[in-house]
This record gives structure tokens, C-alpha cells and sequence, in this order.
């Protein structure tokens, strides 16, 4: 049987037609993830923090955070094998514990998703700043840079599937030369200190009242967004050929060759710096860049900033790609106010309408960066959105494996007792690093800042949560749901 037939009757099975373009292999897919995970994008949003609070331990901090999210990534990977559907984790709460529970998690996944595209604009605009001046960057003109990062993504989005495939391969080779290559070249040619200093925190605790727990535990917060994304490639799944192989497989690969690359560098950088010291005390903002720079050459300083703000911006992209579809699986089932206008599919085949509005939404976010530094404050917001939703779907498809509601045996991805195993330790992991990213810490705040900045993952996704829970009370979206069919996940795999 034609696969192309063979996927869109499957998508039939569960309620819809065939309006995006099926034009994904599997390496397209793969792309995606590994330019929405992102090593670049990932290891200098950590490093610093992780430097500042834990010294060169901060390492082991992503080995945990490596570990811990390779758990939800196998479970994510059974539900994705199960359910090819755009909208990921909407989708498989919806029909795993109900169309309430399934609107609020896609509810805070959305919120979440589009506070990681104006994080990757934040941390992009400082690099483009590079490009062309080192003089310092006002917080307004870092808020205008973001704007263009955002502005540049939702363009190339707009342009259509084929565009962006480009621009993600383009991503790749970006990223292969600013972390692999430069990170081998540093291993061989540019060692200033031993092995030994990776057990050192070089006085780093004295930033987080004198605790080396407390700041290995803060770096821990921040470590998880390195690993953030592997889901993207799940919100594509009506877009990719033969979406029940080439999509969990896609996610995986994309993760460990992502967390490959990120420990990679993090080890690299960290055993070239000459002064690490710097790098703990802040005269250091930048350990990668330094330890590239004074490694390498300074020839190597322009050339360096192009390669790793393609990666950017292949980054940016990815999350505009994925927010829209997820924005447009919620508006195709009804569920968003003006539901109609944001489930649009253009000519090219794609929602433009809410690409459009994603990429506002993202760039209103960017004015958090007036009040000076945000970096740490939009990595805990997009952090601890996407860590809740974790464990609200690593939760669900526990409860629904143990009563019987899911058989992940009939997915691609059959791991038999193991699974269970794995979906337990992914929800005792998610729900430690839930709380630990919530938790309030100064050190996260802006300098200077209020109790409410302390406290703002948990007042801003606590704010979140009641008003999706007063939509779902008030607007009672899971009334305009046509009936769920017996999805074909729910038989033995046709293929």
C-alpha cells in the first residue's frame, strides 16, 4: 500500500484530513530536533550560570539533567510511535486522560514553547551584537536585536516548508563546526588544565550563600534547558512520511547527538580556559567565547560569532515551526478563541495565521529585557513550563500504562516491562527538577530584584494554570470536540 495513503487514512482514523504537506523524511525531521535542542543554543545559555554557581562541577550538572531527560525522551518517544498527530503532547493527554486535562497541558505547553523562542531571540541578540561592535548592549537595543531574531524566523517560516528544511541543514553544519570541531581542536591543541578541575568548584558556593549542594542544585535548574526540544519533532508528525517510525526514531537521535555534542564542549571549554577563575567571578561573561578567542586566535573571533548565529537563528526558526503547528492543533479542534482564523492553512500549505501570532506573542515577551539582564529569568520561565508539562504527560501515561488505558505495545517503540521502568524514573526525575526549577532563588533574579521576581516561575504558570483552568470552566472548550474515534494507535501497527 501507497505510504502517502497509507498516513492519511491513518490521520483519518483519528478525525482529520490531510491538509499539511507530508514532504518530511526522516532526516528533515531529525533537523528539526536537533536545531530546536540545539548544542550551541543550549551550552551558552548554561555555561555561564552554571560557571557562576557550581564552578567547573557545573559538568555533572548536565550529566544529570543529560540522564534524567533520556528517560522522558523514551517515554515521549512510545506516545509519539502511537499517536502521529500534530499537536504532541495536546493530543496525547486529550485521549489518554481527557480533553480538560489535555487543553491545560497544551495550554502551558503553548506558553511555554513561545517564552523558549524569546529566550533563543534574547540570548541570539547578544551575538548579533557581536557581529558588527563589542561596545556594551543597552537593554533597549538588546530588545530590538531580539525583535529581528524573531522577526527573521517567523519570515523564513512563512516562506514554507522547503525553505526551512534548507535553513536547518544550514543549522547543522553550523553547529557541527562551532561545537564538535572547535570543541576537538580545544581537546587536542588547547589544554590549560587537567581532568582534576572538573571536580572543582573553584569557591563558586560563595555566590549562593557558601553551599556547594545549593549551587550544584542551581545549576541543575538551569542545566534542563540544554535539553529542551527533542518534542518539537513530535508536532510535525502530519508532515513527515511514515510519522510512526521516522518520528520517534528522529527525537531520539536528535537527543543524544545533541547531548553528545553539548557535554562535548561543555568538557572542552571548561579544560581550556586559562584563567577559570574569571569564568566563576564573572570578568569572564562569555567561557566559550573566551576560551575559543584566546585558544584558537583572535582571527577566529568573526568567523566563529557567523557560524554560532546561523545556529541561532536555525534554532529560532525550529521553535516558530513547532509553536505554530502546535497553536494550529489547538485551533483545528476548536479550542482557542478565534479558532477558525488561527487553524488557516495557506497556499504553502502551512498556519501561517498562527505563525504570525506566536511570533508576536514572542517578541512582546522580549520586553522583560528592558529591566536589564534576563537571561536567567526567561531560561527559568522556559524551563519551568516545559518541565511541568513533562511530568504532566510522563504522569498521564503512567496512570494510563498501569489501568490499562494505553498499551504502548502497539506502538513502533516497545520496550515490554522496561517502559514501566522508565516512565516511573521519569516522573520521580521530572518531579525533582519541577520543584527545583520553581524553586525561588535570588541568584536567578535580576540584581536588585523584588519578591515577585523571586517567586515569578511559580506566580506566572500558577497565573497560567488558573486562567486556562477558568476557560475550561467558563468557555467549556472540550464541548466543541467532535468525538474521539478509535485511533488505529490503539491496533496493531498496519506497517
Amino acid at each position: 500500500m501507497d505510504d502517502a495513503r497509507t498516513d492519511a487514512r491513518e490521520l483519518a482514523d483519528y478525525g482529520y484530513e490531510q491538509e499539511l504537506r507530508r514532504t518530511l523524511s526522516a532526516w528533515a525531521v531529525f533537523a528539526i530536533g536537533f536545531a530546536t535542542i540545539s548544542p550551541v543554543v543550549g551550552i551558552y545559555a548554561v555555561i555561564q550560570l552554571g560557571f557562576a554557581f557550581s564552578g567547573p562541577v557545573w559538568i555533572w550538572a548536565t550529566v544529570v539533567a543529560f540522564l534524567g531527560q533520556l528517560l522522558v525522551a523514551v517515554v515521549y518517544a512510545e506516545l509519539a510511535s502511537q499517536f502521529p498527530v500534530t499537536g504532541g503532547v495536546y493530543q496525547w493527554v486529550r485521549r489518554l486522560a481527557g480533553p480538560r486535562l489535555g487543553w491545560l497541558v497544551g495550554w502551558i505547553y503553548l506558553s511555554a514553547a513561545v517564552a523558549s523562542l524569546t529566550t533563543v531571540a534574547y540570548l541570539g541578540a547578544t551575538w548579533l551584537h557581536l557581529l558588527f561592535t563589542d561596545s556594551p548592549l543597552s537593554a533597549r537595543g538588546h530588545v530590538l536585536l531580539g525583535v529581528v531574531f524573531v522577526a527573521v524566523a517567523l519570515a523564513i517560516n512563512l516562506l514554507g516548508v522547503e525553505p526551512v528544511k534548507h535553513f536547518l541543514n544550514a543549522g547543522i553544519i553550523a553547529e557541527g563546526v562551532a561545537s564538535i570541531a572547535v570543541s576537538l581542536v580545544l581537546l587536542v591543541f588547547v589544554h590549560n588544565n587537567g581532568f582534576g578541575i572538573l571536580f572543582d568548584t573553584l569557591g563558586a558556593e560563595a555566590a549562593v550563600g557558601g553551599s556547594a549542594t545549593a549551587g550544584f542544585l542551581a545549576c541543575l535548574a538551569v542545566a534542563g534547558w540544554a535539553f529542551l526540544g527533542f518534542d518539537a519533532t513530535t508536532q510535525v508528525a502530519e508532515e513527515t512520511e511514515n510519522p510512526r517510525r521516522n518520528v520517534p526514531r528522529a527525537l531520539l537521535r536528535a537527543y543524544l547527538f545533541v547531548a553528545f555534542t553539548v557535554l562535548l564542549t561543555g568538557v572542552a571549554v571548561t579544560l581550556a580556559l586559562s584563567n577559570p577563575e574569571d569564568a566563576v567571578s564573572g570578568a569572564i561573561a562569555d567561557p566559550v567565547f573566551a576560551a575559543v578567542t584566546d585558544g584558537i586566535g583572535t582571527w577566529a573571533e568573526k568567523p566563529f560569532i557567523v557560524v554560532v548565529l546561523i545556529a541561532f537563528f536555525a534554532c529560532a526558526i525550529s521553535i516558530q515551526t513547532y509553536i505554530g503547528r502546535a497553536v494550529f492543533a489547538f485551533a483545528r479542534d476548536r479550542q482557542l478563541p478565534f479558532s477558525p482564523v488561527l487553524a488557516t492553512v495557506g497556499h504553502r500549505q502551512i498556519p501561517y495565521v498562527s505563525l504570525i501570532v506566536t511570533a508576536v506573542l514572542a517578541a512582546l515577551g522580549l520586553l522583560l529585557g528592558l529591566n536589564g539582564n534576563a537571561a536567567a529569568t526567561l531560561i527559568s520561565f522556559g524551563s519551568g513550563g516545559f518541565y511541568f508539562v513533562f511530568l504532566a504527560v510522563a504522569l498521564t501515561a503512567l496512570v494510563a500504562r498501569l489501568t490499562g488505558r494505553w498499551n504502548p505495545g502497539a506502538g513502533q517503540v516497545r520496550l515490554g516491562r522496561l517502559g514501566l521502568v522508565v516512565n516511573v524514573l521519569a516522573v520521580v526525575w521530572l518531579l525533582f527538577e519541577a520543584i527545583n526549577i520553581a524553586w525561588p532563588r535570588t541568584e536567578l533574579a535580576p540584581v536588585g530584584g523584588s519578591w515577585v521576581q523571586v517567586w515569578a516561575v511559580i506566580l506566572v504558570f500558577s497565573a497560567l494554570f488558573l486562567i486556562g483552568l477558568a476557560y475550561v470552566l467558563l468557555a467549556r472548550p472540550h464541548t466543541k470536540l467532535a468525538p474521539v474515534p478509535a485511533p488505529a494507535a490503539d491496533k496493531a501497527p498496519i506497517r
